[in-house]
């Protein structure tokens, strides 16, 4: 037994295989040891820090660049399009029932081929006028040659008063976030809106202009809205329901956010590509818990952005208190503003606005605004990419040129002393208060 137990215990002693795996950790140990002693010297002593870094919570003033956050907020701020080129606008032109024929006279008034279109029909209008404004587009040769103009396929049912209205505008610009980020700003209309400033006007008039700015008529909510808008809970019909029905009011009632302050005004705006983007796919939670707020909100389109914007550091001086419409009101106010006629011809043209709303189907101040102000004799408003020839009654925009290019006119001047007043610092001091 001791012989064999001796022999084995020579085996071990005499297998020489483990020395060099030994010494060479063993090695590795001391060098690594002897950085480390090295390194905390140099360090103490003021030297250069270790190639190596450990991340600690008081290393540094900004840990912002540890978090996805700061990757998002670093992407909404680059800018795609060039300060230097013509800018772009993005528009929304939204309608209901028996009004693609009036969506249609108003694309055609506000168009340009630098320009992004969305044509959204609601669900209340039936299949075949849906399928009569897409064909429409179809088979319009600019349309189809530049594929700038887009008809929403999936119809909301839309309440005014719900909701829904502001869930199909951030739907539609979603899916112009989608298609192209070759814009500058957003602009929402109806199919009750008009333009009083040619398309060469209005972009060119922006160019001179920072794409930094929003224009949104705000205020704070304040007396019988806060009891009447702000505080009952309702359910939007249209969000469940195929037909459009009234609001569903609750007997319960809620308090006011303390988190942020509420914010009132005009549904229609001119938004910059940036705070949309924001709203959309923000790096903080900001909108989207004043989202589900205005969910449950009489008129949330007069609410939800203007409510954003001010309660967001990063775009609240950018706010400003205009629609860019002329809208004549009763007295007191109702829900739905006047119907424009000839009447209020010279009173469009003093207010210096670029849009106007609302107008009754085919009333005749359109064919006076198109004569007038807009030079539309045949399907657009002409601009200076239009080079075809018009001595025969042809459409010169049938020939496009140099969509860069632009011919302000008169409404150029009048759309200049509008933001001349918008800009000055008696104006904007007023700015979310």
């Amino acid at each position: 037994m001791r012989k064999n137990a001796n022999s084995h215990s020579g085996r071990v002693f005499s297998d020489r295989k483990w020395v060099i795996p030994f010494f060479a950790s063993l090695f590795v140990s001391v060098i690594l040891f002897l950085t480390a002693i090295f390194g905390v010297l140099t360090y103490s002593s003021g030297g250069e820090q270790l190639p190596f870094d450990i991340i600690t919570f008081a290393r540094s003033e900004d840990s912002s660049g540890y978090f996805v956050e700061s990757d998002l907020r670093g992407s909404f701020n680059t800018n795609v399009v060039s300060i230097n080129e013509a800018p772009r606008f993005a528009y929304l032109i939204s309608g209901t029932k028996g009004d693609s024929h009036r969506m249609m006279r108003t694309l055609q008034a506000i168009y340009h081929p630098r320009n992004q279109y969305i044509l959204h029909l609601d669900l209340e209008a039936p299949p075949r006028e849906r399928l009569e404004l897409a064909t429409s587009v179809k088979s319009d040769p600019t349309f189809r040659e530049i594929e700038n103009v887009r008809v929403m396929s999936q119809s909301n049912l839309v309440t005014y008063k719900g909701p829904t209205m502001i869930a199909c505008t951030l739907q539609a610009i979603a899916i112009l976030l989608k298609e192209s980020l070759q814009w500058d700003w957003f602009i929402n209309l109806s199919a009750s809106d008009y333009p009083l400033v040619t398309q060469d006007d209005l972009l060119h008039v922006f160019s001179n202009l920072s794409r930094n700015l929003n224009f949104i008529e705000h205020t704070r909510i304040a007396g019988w809205k806060l009891n009447q808008r702000a505080k009952p809970i309702i359910v939007d019909p249209a969000l469940y329901l195929s037909k459009k029905s009234n609001l569903a009011w609750t007997t319960q009632r809620r308090t006011l956010p303390t988190s942020f302050r509420l914010f009132t005004g005009s549904a229609w705006v001119m938004l910059t590509r940036s705070f949309v983007e924001y709203c959309i796919r923000g790096w903080d939670n900001l909108p989207r818990t004043i989202l589900m707020y205005y969910t449950n909100f009489v008129s949330s389109p007069e609410g939800y952005f203007h409510t954003v914007i001010c309660n967001t550091e990063e775009f609240r001086h950018s706010a400003i208190s205009h629609d860019l419409h002329y809208i004549a009101w009763d007295s007191p106010p109702k829900q739905h503003p006047i119907s424009l006629t000839l009447k209020d011809f010279e009173k469009m043209i003093k207010s210096n606005a670029p849009f106007a709303r609302k107008f009754a189907r085919d009333d005749p101040v359109l064919d006076k605004i198109d004569r007038e102000l807009l030079g539309r004799q045949s399907r657009f408003a002409p601009g200076a990419w239009c080079i075809g020839n018009s001595d025969r009654g042809e459409d010169p925009c049938s020939l496009r040129g140099n969509d860069t290019l632009f011919r302000p006119g008169y409404g150029a001047q009048r759309l200049r002393e509008l933001l001349q007043t918008l800009l000055s610092e008696d104006f904007r001091s007023k700015q979310c208060l």
